[in-house]
């Protein structure tokens, strides 16, 4: 029944021109700041402020809000994951509303502690992925999507970087792609040396059983504590008693001998439960396993994010050709917030075992991923206030 409804959907997306699609043989122009959902020093989605609400055990507690760092020595380069409803298999250049969500839930906290990057491209669509899901080949498609990350990645190095060292962060398709992007236009190259971190969770990152390195990424290894550098956190999200079944398209490796990474982004090499720093989107709009989550007994949230620490709590987990995170939700007895988070991916009413939390993957561990890049950042301050 789910893959009935995955080639229905794909089938009405992908039969349907895009009406204001770019045309997949023009280059796109990331000279110019139109084409970049985030660039810093400029007002745009990433120097939003986004209040936030603390969430403890005994109700909501006090309101923050995100900023933008003065002077970061680090920088992010981000690409988003699939949101484009648009129709045909890639998405045009006209930044709508999921565009701009996805990159401000995602990522714009991270100026906080980086200067802020953020390509437009001409993505798979969801109808793209509901066709890849359901068996067809959408090579031609993802190659136009590459394309254009990679494109942004040359401009990015060519006009904005000048030296700095740079982390690169993505989720789901914006994870594939910097898969991509590293084993293309950085592994073996100088530029390897200017690459702190790679966070790429929600996608497949292979490697052979017992191995950091050798799979996917031919020199890039799976980091092993919390402060490697040079290597790639990765992870995809499942809840503790819901495994990833045979053929799940995420968490199995189908090729005897690997295994999909796992990284605990609360502290990376750890194999024990971690208490996970979460931010969730308190309007989030998709359908949630059991109906709307209630927040608080306090009452409505008083601002759209609220933030977590060990609501939810994290362990990977590799047996043989399955690797994945496995979450916990830790319930707080007499304790006045919820039980209960968001992730699964629904489909005509029905929850996709086989795609896990894949939509909390980001909003679980967010905190975590933030402040191992803030430590990141103020290593490189110190480097370089050293060498002056």
């Amino acid at each position: 029944m789910i893959r009935t409804a995955l080639l229905t959907a794909a089938a009405f997306v992908a039969t349907t021109p895009a009406s204001a699609q770019t045309a997949p043989s023009a280059t796109v122009d990331y000279s110019s700041g139109t084409n970049w959902l985030c660039l810093p020093g400029r007002a745009d989605t990433c120097s939003t402020p986004l209040p936030t609400t603390a969430l403890n055990a005994n109700g909501y507690g006090s309101v923050g809000q995100s900023e933008v760092a003065k002077d970061p020595r680090l920088d992010c380069f981000y690409v988003y994951p699939t949101v484009s409803n648009d129709r045909g298999l890639n998405s045009d250049l006209n930044v709508d509303n999921s565009e701009r969500s996805a990159a401000q839930v995602q990522f714009a906290r991270f100026a906080g502690v980086c200067r802020t990057f953020a390509p437009i491209y001409r993505q798979m669509t969801l109808g793209a992925v509901a066709a890849a899901a359901a068996g067809a080949d959408v090579t031609k498609p993802a190659m136009l999507a590459y394309s254009d990350v990679s494109n942004a990645w040359r401009t990015y190095l060519a006009k904005y970087n000048q030296g700095r060292p740079f982390v690169l962060i993505g989720h789901s398709q914006g994870s594939l792609m910097l898969q991509e992007l590293i084993k293309h236009e950085i592994e073996g190259k100088p530029i390897t040396r200017q690459m702190r971190l790679a966070i790429l969770p929600g996608f497949n990152l292979y490697v052979p059983q017992g191995k950091r390195v050798g799979g996917t990424f031919k020199s890039t290894p799976v980091c092993s504590s919390p402060s490697e550098t040079g290597c790639a956190l990765s992870w995809v999200s499942f809840r503790e008693k819901n495994v990833p079944p045979a053929g799940a398209i995420f968490g199995f490796a189908p090729a005897p001998g690997m295994t999909v990474a796992c990284t605990n982004p609360a502290k990376p090499g750890s194999t024990a439960w971690e208490n996970l720093d979460s931010y969730w989107n308190t309007r989030f709009g998709l359908p949630i396993p059991g109906g709307p989550i209630s927040w608080s007994s306090d009452g409505a949230p008083p601002t759209q994010f609220v933030r977590t620490d060990g609501l939810v709590s994290a362990r990977c987990v590799n047996n043989g050709q399955l690797g994945y995170l496995s979450i916990r939700t830790n319930p707080t007895p007499n304790g006045k917030r919820t039980d209960r988070v968001y992730g699964e991916v629904g489909v005509l009413g029905m929850f996709i075992p086989g795609w896990g939390m894949h939509l909390a993957d980001v909003a679980e561990a967010q905190g975590d991923m933030i402040r191992i890049v803030g430590d990141l950042s103020a290593r490189s301050r110190t480097v370089s206030q050293q060498a002056r």
